[in-house]
């Protein structure tokens, strides 16, 4: 019991690394999709980063010996790698070429929410009042960075459509991923759900091989980039976080990303923000602090009193006597 008090904390900790890792890499996925997006249609872009994640995911498994899952993670591998791995590469690609920046990045930020209401229904973990009230401060600038990139409504009905899509299947991944942890590793859950993405995404291979002579070298590094750092990285410390937290925790965390997209596209893209981005940007870093505040319950820290022995009472009471 002792071991284990003293292991929670240094888990905890690890666990907020992980997640920490997961929300830097995949913000810097939306500046890599807008650079590889010029020359890559949205299912060869798709199939080319979760091919470059398998890849290096199974490189991984190799050299840890990881070996199969059991069979009880196989339905969360399948919908999460359908879901998440797959639809929702595809739909977030084309809905950012249908609407403008702002636009797709408001939508897609419903997601989180969808996740605390799907974690909290299904995998029972209640709606607790500071994880709600972190995740509508987040909301409000996620919206509010939305509306500063937005470049005057150019947002088509098909956008809009799709980058919901993109939320929705998130979400339902996300939450279909939770269970699997509990039957496999966080690499094992993570490689075997972005095979599943890929070969659902095979379709778009055509496109990949079509596409990559004429596109440039600097995104189709890109494109590899997004396998091996935003995929196969990013997603496995997403999971190892996802195995030692909610589900909702875990959707607060992401309202990071719009802030550090904002910072990254500054130094990186020469995008200077406006004080309503910034605004928006810290309103988002607020909330997340908010959602994953608050202190331990007491009862946590509370000493263990034994119950005495049954013989010792009796012996108490005739000495009493």
């Amino acid at each position: 019991m002792d071991q284990l008090k003293a292991a929670s904390p240094r888990a905890e900790r690890l666990a907020i690394a992980a997640a920490t890792v997961t929300v830097v890499l995949w913000a810097s996925a939306f500046v890599s999709i807008r650079s590889a997006g010029h020359d890559y249609s949205p299912g060869a872009l798709a199939f080319g980063r979760l091919l470059s994640g398998s890849i290096a995911l199974g490189a991984i498994c190799l050299v840890r010996r990881e070996g199969w899952p059991s069979r009880a993670a196989w339905p969360g591998i399948l919908a999460s790698g359908l879901l998440w791995f797959g639809l929702y590469m595809v739909a977030l690609n084309w809905g950012e070429q249908e609407v403008d920046a702002g636009t797709a990045a408001l939508l897609v930020n419903v997601g989180p929410i969808l996740i605390a209401l799907l974690g909290g229904w299904l995998l029972k973990e209640g709606f607790p009042p500071r994880l709600l009230a972190g995740m509508a401060v987040s909301f409000a600038g996620a919206a509010v960075v939305g509306v500063s990139m937005s470049d005057g409504g150019r947002s088509s009905l098909l956008g809009v459509g799709l980058c919901l899509l993109a939320a929705v299947t998130y979400a339902a991944g996300v939450v279909s991923q939770k269970p699997a942890l509990r039957h496999g590793s966080a690499v094992q859950i993570t490689t075997f759900g972005c095979v599943v993405g890929t070969i659902a995404c095979l379709p778009f291979s055509g496109q990949l091989i079509s596409e990559v002579p004429d596109a440039s070298l600097t995104a189709t590094l890109n494109v590899i980039y997004l396998g091996v750092f935003p995929t196969a990285l990013a997603f496995t410390t997403w999971a190892y976080a996802l195995a030692r937290t909610s589900a909702g925790k875990m959707g607060a965390t992401t309202y990071a990303a719009p802030a550090l997209v904002v910072l990254m596209s500054w130094l990186f893209l020469g995008e200077i923000p406006g004080w309503l981005t910034l605004l928006g940007g810290l309103l988002c870093l607020a909330g997340v602090a908010v959602s994953r505040g608050g202190k331990k319950p007491a009862a946590a820290h509370a000493p263990v009193v034994e119950p005495e022995p049954a013989a010792d009472r009796e012996s108490e009471s005739v000495r009493a006597r």
